[in-house]
């Protein structure tokens, strides 16, 4: 339920959706105190004047001057508007004072929260990473304040799950944080003793402390998995200890933590609450939704379960074409579509996901403008290559080879694998077709309302193309 790349709604001329913490025009002419929070329980405090009409621009000035951010690391970060119900980054012509005040109108819009939540909800102002910030910029950064608070922020998408990893990973990430807070110079009796004073769950993420299971069988294995736990931080501390002659500086252990987080696709994603279809499997069980997370970056796109905290469909941008769709009656939906290649029974086909949700409009927006961007950072290659006779066909600008998907030659599936960094196709409800260029022929039942009820006829079906109609930057 982050990033943003759409208009927001314009600012109300009454002022039936203030708070009343917001403080009068009076007193915004006057100097006030703004926290801007960081991960890691800390804040910038900041004393400013004109509060109403200060713009993402002017305090990214003072809170860079304030965290000794360099210039060359001055893009990484950009700031946020987050609270429990909806997280979104701001662009540096917007004016914080004056979207709080809208912030109700932006819950009704974009999240299915009630009308009692959205009247409690206040937002708070945050400093974290900047969802258009390439990874290969970030391995360059050597500053060691710029680096721990991207540690912090990885940290903490690691501990709640929102960065799904297997074992090796947050093994590994949980020793490192350990040697970072207290050195890598603890024994074996501190170690133990270190990690039970500070929770296990402070080191690995929430759902693996816990463990899964009914009360019973966690009351039962708690001690045994706890133990377990602790044994595999240990070997993984052991080996940070002895990899070197010398203790490791703390910048070499932000760079290793930040550099495993980088090997997760996901690593730096926007992301974004939805439902998706569960496969039906009897009457009772149509209908039933599952919860996901969608992440989408730089490089494409990720489906991720909440509950099970693995992915369930990760494409890079040249895998898919996607749309959404407003509600056409009452009681519909918000849809992202998601097209990809796939295989049903031996035979090449195309599949559809539905993505049940309010932000499908902010989803589509984010994927439009990191495709343009992307499209953007790789025109100078691909102009080179044309120019070497490697490239032939002529896109309009925007589009990537998405619409070859299934079009004139087909990519390899996906994989499948118990790692939960692998897509779970199989276990997707997904609407499946081939096109044989006259007709599209469904495979499985077709549905009420569908993706092809939408078109203006089923033999002029195509690959969804990238629109203009959002703002782009």
């Amino acid at each position: 339920m982050e990033g943003d790349d759409c208009n927001f709604p314009p600012d109300p001329s009454n002022d039936h959706s203030q708070r009343g913490s917001v403080a009068s025009s009076a007193t915004l002419s006057r100097a006030q105190d703004v926290l801007i929070y960081l991960f890691g329980d800390s804040a910038v405090h900041l004393t400013v004047e004109g509060l109403g009409s200060v713009s993402v621009q002017e305090l990214g000035r003072s809170v860079r001057e304030a965290l000794h951010v360099p210039e060359s690391a001055q893009d990484a970060f950009a700031f946020w508007l987050c609270s429990p119900l909806l997280d979104l980054q701001l662009k540096a012509r917007h004016q914080p004072y004056k979207l709080c005040r809208q912030w109700q109108d932006l819950l009704y819009r974009f999240t299915l929260a009630s009308e009692e939540d959205i009247s409690q909800d206040e937002p708070f102002l945050q400093y974290r990473r900047n969802v258009f910030y390439p990874k290969s910029k970030e391995l360059q950064i050597d500053d060691d304040g710029v680096l721990r608070l991207l540690y912090e922020e990885a940290r903490s998408n690691i501990l709640t799950g929102r960065y799904p990893c297997d074992p090796e990973h947050w093994t590994g990430l949980g020793a490192l944080s350990l040697a970072l807070e207290e050195g890598t110079g603890l024994d074996d009796a501190h170690f133990t003793t270190t990690v039970r004073e500070k929770k296990l769950s402070s080191f690995v993420p929430a759902h693996v402390a816990m463990g899964s299971g009914g009360l019973f069988s966690t009351l039962r294995g708690k001690s045994s998995r706890q133990t377990g736990l602790e044994q595999n931080l240990l070997e993984a501390y052991r080996k940070i200890s002895t990899s070197a002659g010398n203790a490791p500086e703390p910048t070499q252990l932000l760079h290793q933590y930040l550099n495993t987080c980088h090997n997760l696709p996901y690593y730096g994603c926007a992301f974004f609450i939805g439902e998706i279809d569960k496969p039906a499997q009897g009457i009772l069980q149509r209908g039933k939704r599952k919860s996901v997370n969608v992440g989408i970056c730089l490089e494409g796109v990720y489906v991720m379960d909440v509950k099970e905290k693995h992915v369930l469909l990760g494409l890079h941008f040249k895998e898919l074409s996607w749309d959404h769709s407003y509600p056409e009656e009452e009681g519909d939906s918000h849809i992202l579509w998601l097209e990809f290649d796939g295989e049903e029974d031996g035979t090449p086909v195309n599949k559809l996901l539905k993505i049940y949700s309010k932000q499908a409009e902010l989803m589509s927006g984010l994927i439009e403008f990191c495709v343009e961007l992307k499209s953007g950072s790789e025109g100078g290659a691909a102009a080179a290559a044309e120019m070497d006779g490697e490239a032939s066909s002529q896109q309009p600008a925007g589009q990537d080879d998405s619409s070859k998907n299934g079009r004139g030659g087909r990519r390899g599936m996906l994989r499948r694998q118990s790692s939960v960094l692998c897509s779970r196709v199989h276990s997707l409800n997904t609407i499946s077709y081939v096109d044989n260029g006259k007709e599209i022929k469904r495979l499985k039942p077709k549905r009420a309302a569908s993706f092809f009820s939408r078109q203006p006829s089923a033999a002029a079906y195509s690959a969804v193309q990238v629109t203009d109609s959002l703002e782009q930057g």
